[in-house]
């Protein structure tokens, strides 16, 4: 692979051409030119020649001054879906680990600092947000995060750190960056993430890793549910295991080999020590 950057080859264009995309959301469902052009800071003679460009390719539709998404957009997300295995490979295993448990199970993977759900199977709704795939939340205050976090290179956690600040979202979210790495360790040392009202009161969620062919974690597997339905003790003990064993099977069906008697869970600790 070519390692090397050159500012020249940075295509300034495709970049605010995804970002008017990206400017497509709840509050801005139907947005005017001059609301997307504030929304991305572009000015609009730019904005207006990326709608009609997208507009020639399908993306978007444009109508009595206002803009809107069309379905092609959701194809770019199915050949992500396409092009990665391991949700397709996850896909049983959710619905089984939400039958299992009866509540929510999803399959997330790292962007940034956010984890972004890349698989789900609902059950109840349960957060105040809207839950779907491609839906993104803080990694630093989410079980899901935590293992993807706890697996990774130092470095990347420090970037974490240092593009969150680790903000509080509740008076339970884990804001000093020692406690925070202690908690990592933890995470990988017992191979589960158990967070509860970090990321918003009442919400619990425990996760697992997901590694690929050759060990590394590239996705979490979480279930997820209330306080009011929760026994933190009972997810510990019968819980955790489960989802422990469902994140191994969607492992080995990806092509991972445990390459001892080991949980697949407690191996691969290339990083141990670096918190």
């Amino acid at each position: 692979m070519d390692t090397e950057r050159n500012p020249r080859d940075h295509i300034q264009s495709l970049e605010r051409g995804f970002a008017v995309l990206q400017a497509f959301d709840e509050q801005r469902t139907n947005p005017t030119l001059a609301e997307l052009a504030a929304a991305t800071g572009l000015a609009r003679p730019v904005v207006r020649r990326i709608l009609i460009t997208l507009e020639n390719l399908g993306y978007v539709r444009g109508e009595a001054g206002r803009w809107s998404l069309t379905p092609r957009v959701l194809s770019i997300g199915h050949h992500y879906s396409a092009s990665h295995a391991v949700v397709e490979v996850s896909q049983p295993h959710l619905l089984r680990l939400a039958e299992q448990t009866n509540e929510s199970a999803s399959l997330a993977a790292l962007d940034g600092s956010e984890v972004v759900y890349i698989g789900r199977v609902p059950v109840r709704r349960i957060m105040s947000i809207n839950v779907a795939i491609g839906t993104r939340i803080p990694a630093h205050a989410t079980s899901l995060g935590r293992v993807l976090l706890a697996w990774a290179p130092a470095e990347r956690v420090q970037q974490v750190i240092d593009e969150t600040g680790l903000r509080a979202f509740t008076e339970r979210t884990i804001t000093d960056p020692a406690e925070f790495r202690r908690n990592l360790a933890t995470v990988r040392r017992q191979g589960y993430s158990l967070v509860a009202g970090e990321l918003e009161e009442g919400l619990v969620s425990l996760s697992a890793p997901v590694r690929d062919p050759a060990g590394n974690v590239v996705a979490a597997l979480a279930t997820s549910t209330s306080t009011a339905r929760a026994d933190l003790d009972r997810l510990r003990g019968e819980i955790a295991p489960l989802v422990i064993r469902t994140a191994e099977a969607i492992s080995s069906d990806y092509g991972y080999k445990a390459t001892s008697g080991k949980a697949t869970s407690t191996v691969h600790t290339a990083h141990e020590g670096f918190f």
